[in-house]
């Protein structure tokens, strides 16, 4: 009995000594940004087995470490104010593929420093590729998991086709007697607005829109454009490109508009260039009339106007929404999708296998990853411009320090005691 009580405050020691090397790798990892605490996971150990069906009244033989226990608890965001630098407020990690060690694959990470390489990948510090659906020519995305890749090069121009104004026109406007003149728009209109809109070329061009009161409830619309600037034009005069009708009812709803659809040839670029005018939804389309250009007894003015082309800009970096849609930022204002973040989750993030530089893999204890979106699934948001930081709690982990350092003392006074009593049993026989 004596000697088991020796082998008892060995393993405690034992025990005890593995354990404070958990709670030294916590320390250490403090400031590791992602990093997960473990906790060692103490077992008593029996003389005999269960299966002999012996007395379970028997002391034990000692104790063991039976397991180290990841601690998946969420870390404190930091912002950091960097754009490529993500964190996962919630459940769920990044997916990064590469090597590691010569292993090959998928690797999983909560620590998002992430950055673009020369060849305008995704990556981590150590150079693994950020896992995501990238975009398609349309803004959907794809549905296979694949890197994620920035294009870096200039952003080619887009030509105006569509142009959508919100106006509000006076009903209390008089109907205007002299006839139209392009080239005396001011004093034959009610009403004007100005939009820029692009060639092929990525060329800005100024376009006046004018609305002229007809009748009551009746007003034409009419587009006109520098001379200068269109095939056919002259230097110094207007141009008309086109014009259209709008009909409102006694209520101020928009009735119908005509939108012949205009077709304007600018210097140098491509020729035939459609444009499309959207006033809102007309009663005749099915819509409230309300939703968009309307005639009320208030000062005509435009609420709202777009178009949908732009210049060439130059990339400027990237952004991330909540859930994880990748935007390409450009110099000409233009912000378009370039992927969405794969995010994994997984039945047991404690079966996940530890492979160093803040990654895991997946093990047959933590089940195959499931590939989905931030936000979808109990998959956590996305924070852009921040980290998660260690959940190591310091004070937990010293008050650890000083339970681990008592009990490998105490398990030593167990040795020394036992010890003392095989030297007394020693000493019968002298």
């Amino acid at each position: 009995m004596v000697l088991r009580a020796m082998y008892a405050g060995v393993s405690g020691m034992r025990a005890e000594g593995e354990a404070l090397g958990v709670v030294g790798d916590n320390i250490a990892n403090v400031n590791t940004v992602g990093f997960k605490s473990q906790r060692a996971v103490f077992q008593d150990v029996l003389g005999h087995s269960i299966l002999a069906g012996s007395s379970t009244a028997l002391p034990g033989s000692g104790v063991k470490i039976g397991d180290v226990q990841q601690m998946f608890t969420q870390g404190t965001l930091a912002s950091t104010g960097v754009s490529t630098d993500l964190a996962l407020n919630g459940d769920g990690f990044f997916v990064v593929k590469g090597t590691v060690e010569g292993v090959s694959g998928n690797f999983f990470t909560r620590a998002g420093q992430f950055n673009i390489d020369r060849d305008g990948m995704l990556v981590n510090p150590q150079g693994l590729q950020l896992q995501g659906y990238a975009s398609n020519p349309d803004g959907s995305f794809k549905a296979n998991v694949s890197a994620l890749q920035v294009p870096t090069s200039a952003l080619a121009p887009k030509a105006s086709s569509m142009l959508d104004m919100t106006v509000q026109l006076d009903s209390d406007e008089a109907v205007l007697t002299a006839a139209w003149d392009p080239q005396d728009p001011a004093n034959t209109s009610n009403f004007s607005s100005s939009i820029t809109v692009y060639d092929s070329l990525g060329n800005g061009h100024a376009m006046d829109v004018y609305f002229r009161k007809t009748a009551a409830g009746a007003w034409d619309y009419h587009v006109i454009t520098p001379g200068d600037d269109v095939t056919g034009g002259t230097a110094g005069t207007n141009f008309e490109v086109g014009s259209g009708s709008l009909q409102f009812n006694t209520a101020g709803e928009l009735v119908d508009d005509t939108n012949p659809g205009l077709t304007i040839d600018f210097n140098g670029a491509t020729p035939g260039q459609a444009l499309s005018f959207n006033f809102g939804e007309s009663l005749n389309e099915g819509g409230t009339g309300l939703g968009g250009t309307t005639q009320f007894s208030a000062p005509s003015n435009v609420s709202a106007q777009s178009q949908d082309g732009y210049s060439t800009g130059d990339f400027a970096g990237v952004a991330v929404d909540g859930q994880g849609v990748v935007m390409g930022l450009y110099t000409n204002g233009q912000k378009l999708p370039l992927g969405q973040l794969a995010v994994a989750k997984f039945r047991s993030n404690d079966g996940l296998g530890r492979a160093g530089q803040s990654l895991w893999i997946e093990t047959r204890d933590s089940g195959v990853a499931a590939m989905g979106t931030a936000g979808s699934g109990g998959r956590g948001a996305i924070s852009a411009g921040a980290l998660e930081g260690s959940n190591v709690d310091l004070a937990e982990e010293f008050v650890g320090l000083i339970q681990h350092q008592r009990s490998f003392s105490a398990n030593s006074k167990t040795i020394t005691t036992a010890d003392d009593m095989l030297q007394e049993l020693i000493n019968i026989k002298r």
